[in-house]
Order: structure tokens, then sequence, then C-alpha cells
């Protein structure tokens, strides 16, 4: 592998160059990489049945088929994206006319996540890709089997002056990379981490997009579908093993239903996965051993209504109910980031309004109701990146709504034209005719505060 150095340089060069802004050659690199992940699916799938236990339609619906609808949505959209937006000019400044363009912003640096160690580090390459500008890639080592595929895809899918990988351990090898200035940094993962990454980025004030995470609350009130709100919790939650940074953290349930929800949530696990996850094929497991021991750390911090079975040799941890939470439990004051659920009864919305807003703000909200106004309710009084009314984790399906968080679980937004803009320099332009040239704006004012005012009425 080359020299970051030497990437940093020979991208600097080529996008200099300007070989990356015509929308030809944008097309053409994201037709390449869509036909790279073709070439590449039967690999990128064994990898993440390495990593993460992952069986194919999991892996394929979150990890793949993701990616191709972004890139045909991205495709069929891109030549509009790019075109310069008229808009309209003050009067007092006739006559001018005003034009919003956008233009890559140069290089970029990807960093990616464990849990999702494909499809998080190469969705955000589609917007960077499709902005204009060169990228280096950086996948988690933490997943090492996805690491080595993402390399090859990308290698197979573009030059290295315009997009390049780099592997190793992120401690040692991010610092040296950000050591350069870079135009954007882009940064999926902790919030720990995001923090870092924040602050290597401040010496060359680079703009950084931040995708974190934080402890996303589920509501279910007592007008909602239990049955149904029981099963897409729990499907939330276990996809992946609960590794999403958009899973369910814990559930408020409305006293009155509370019961009910249990019963169903455990008949939705034997559903999902049989009287022993163990043995399913389509259940995930715990990426590592210091994730499983933090994870099982939880297990003692309430009753266990169902689950709480574990196997550290297979880095296993069964789909587990908490209920009768300690106070001051870490369950509750910790993103899990794993398949272990509290649930934790509710007198009223103003109660389970109450709870959400004593954290930090969450990545995502999920609101179980056949009520529309306690529905707004929740929208309108709480702070989070994004969400679902009765379901969970599908608003990051959607590409035509943006993706992100706010303050803790993060900062910048992603999916569709939300990903071109985000690696775009906006950029205003305001023309101004020479057969015209309006004296009020010059010296002696005299009098002129008066013509001033009416021309801004």
């Amino acid at each position: 592998m080359a020299a970051i150095q030497d990437i940093h340089q020979s991208q600097r060069a080529f996008f200099d160059s300007g070989a990356t802004r015509s929308l030809s050659f944008r097309k053409s690199a994201l037709k390449k990489l869509k036909k790279s992940l073709k070439r590449h699916e039967k690999d990128i799938l064994t990898a993440l049945h390495a990593d993460l236990r992952k069986a194919p339609v999991e892996a394929f619906a979150s990890e793949i088929g993701l990616l191709y609808d972004e890139i045909d949505h991205t495709l069929n959209n891109l030549r509009q994206w790019m075109r310069p937006q008229p808009v309209s000019s003050p009067l007092m400044h006739y006559p001018s006319s005003s034009t919003v363009y956008r233009e890559p912003k140069g290089l970029t640096l990807l960093i990616g996540p464990w849990n999702y160690p494909f499809q998080l580090v190469v969705n955000p390459l589609i917007g960077a890709v499709a902005a204009g500008n060169c990228a280096i890639v950086k996948p988690s080592e933490l997943a090492p089997a996805t690491e080595a595929v993402v390399a090859k895809v990308i290698e197979d899918a573009f030059a290295p002056e315009h997009v390049a990988t780099v592997t190793g351990d992120g401690a040692t090898v991010v610092p040296a990379i950000m050591a350069h200035r870079f135009d954007h940094v882009f940064f999926t993962g902790s919030i720990p981490v995001g923090r870092k990454i924040l602050e290597m980025a401040a010496p060359h004030l680079t703009p950084v997009t931040l995708e974190l995470g934080g402890k996303s609350p589920c509501v279910v009130d007592a007008r909602a579908d239990i049955k149904t709100a029981a099963k897409r919790i729990v499907w939330g939650k276990c996809w992946n093993a609960g590794q999403t940074c958009i899973a369910p953290d814990y559930v408020l349930a409305d006293k009155k239903i509370m019961p009910e929800l249990l019963e169903h949530m455990r008949d939705a696990v034997t559903q999902f996965y049989g009287d022993d996850p163990a043995k399913s094929g389509d259940y995930p497991r715990i990426i590592n051993e210091r994730q499983f021991d933090r994870l099982s750390g939880y297990l003692g911090e309430g009753n266990v209504f169902y689950g709480g079975q574990t196997n550290r040799a297979d880095k296993y941890i069964a789909p587990t109910i908490l209920t009768d939470i300690q106070p001051g439990a870490k369950v509750m004051q910790e993103e899990i980031f794993g398949p272990i659920l509290p649930v934790i009864p509710y007198n009223d919305t103003a109660e389970a309004v109450k709870i959400i807003t004593s954290n930090p703000y969450p990545l995502s909200l999920y609101i179980f109701t056949k009520n529309a106004r306690t529905a707004q309710t929740f929208i309108d009084k709480v702070a989070f990146g994004g969400g679902c009314i009765n379901n969970t984790l599908v608003h990051f399906t959607n590409l035509e709504i943006p993706f992100g968080g706010i303050g803790p679980s993060g900062m910048g937004r992603y999916h569709g034209r939300f990903s071109f803009d985000e690696f775009s320099h906006i950029k205003g332009v305001m023309k101004t005719g020479t057969w015209l040239d309006v004296p009020v704006k010059y010296p002696p004012f005299g009098n002129k505060l008066k013509v001033l005012k009416m021309m801004q009425k």
C-alpha cells in the first residue's frame, strides 16, 4: 500500500486537474462502483458472515441492496442536482441576477464503523464521488474480513488517485491520515471517537460529518397496535444483534399495556428465531469479546423477563428483555448497542417526554400509537435525528429524507440529495449588469436614508 502522504499528494494533484468535475466522469465512476459491487457480491456476503455471522438475507438487505438503491437514485438525479440554481435578487441591487452553484469540496476522508462495516463506509463514498471529490476510505479493522473486501471492491472500481483505501489499526492510522488537510471528513461510529475526530479536524478547520448514536427511545402508548408494535420493536432490536446505531435502545410502555406488550415481544422472538436463538442461522453474533463483556455486564441491572443466555466462546447473547431496571443503572446511562432491551413503564405522555428529554438528544425516536396528536406531541417536544411512527429503522432506507443526528448524536446528514449536498461546497454568486448604475449606494449619502427605506418596503 502506498504511503499516506503519497496517496494524499496524488489525489490533490488529480483533483486540481479538474478530472473529477464533469457529469460524465462522476456517472462513469458510480457505474464502475456498481459493477464492482456486483462482481464481489458473494465475497461481501461471505465476509459479513465471517465478521458478524450475518445471514445472507440480512446482509444483502442492510449492506448491499441499500447501496444499489443509492447509486441508481444518484445516477437518475445527478444531472439535475449539478445544475446551477437561479434565485431571486434584492430589488435595491437591480439589475442583478443570483445563482447557487454546487461544486466539489476536494479531498475527503471517510471513516467507517464495524457494525455495518461495508455499507456505512461505501454509502458516503457514493455521495463523495457524486459530488466530484476524491476520497480516502478507512474501513474498520475490527471487521477484518469486510475490511479486506472493501479494499478489493474499491481497488477494482477506482484509480487510487481518485479513491483509495487505507487499512490498519484506526487508533494509529486515523491520526496519521488526519495530520494531512482534507476538505471534508465523514465519520460513523461512537460518540467518544467522534469527539476525537472533531479535535483532529479542528487545526485544519476541516468540516466534519459525524454519524454517532446514543439512546434511541421507543414509545408504545395505550392506543397502539400492541402485537404489531412488539414484532417491529423486536425486529429492529435484533437486526444485527442490536449492533445498530438506530436500534431501539429502550422501550417506554404505557403501564396499562406493558404486560401485554412484554408477552407479544417474547412471542415475536420465538417466532423469528425459535425457542433457542443460538441455533438460528438468522441471528447474528457480537463483533468481539470486548463488546461481549461490556454487554454481559448489563444483564444484572434488572429482572430478565426473557433471554439472558450467553456464550462467550461463540460471542452469543440471546435477545434479552429487561424489566424493573435499577435506579442509576448503566444500562440506562450508556448506549447499549446490543440485543438487550430495557422496558420501562410510564403513566402519561408528559412523563414519557420528560424521561426522554432527561437524556442527550437521540439519533432516532420511535413512536407506536394510533393517535396522531400523541405522535405529534413527541415530534414537537423531543429533539432527535430522525425516526418512525409505528415502525423502527426503516427511515434509514428512504433516500428522500435526510439521515443524521443532532448534538451528541451527530452533525450533518446524508442519503440521496442530502449526500450530494453534504459533500458539495454550495456557492452563491450575484451578477450585476452595467447598463444601469443606481447611485443610492454611493456617497455622499445626504438624504438617501429615506430612499433606502422606501426601497426596502
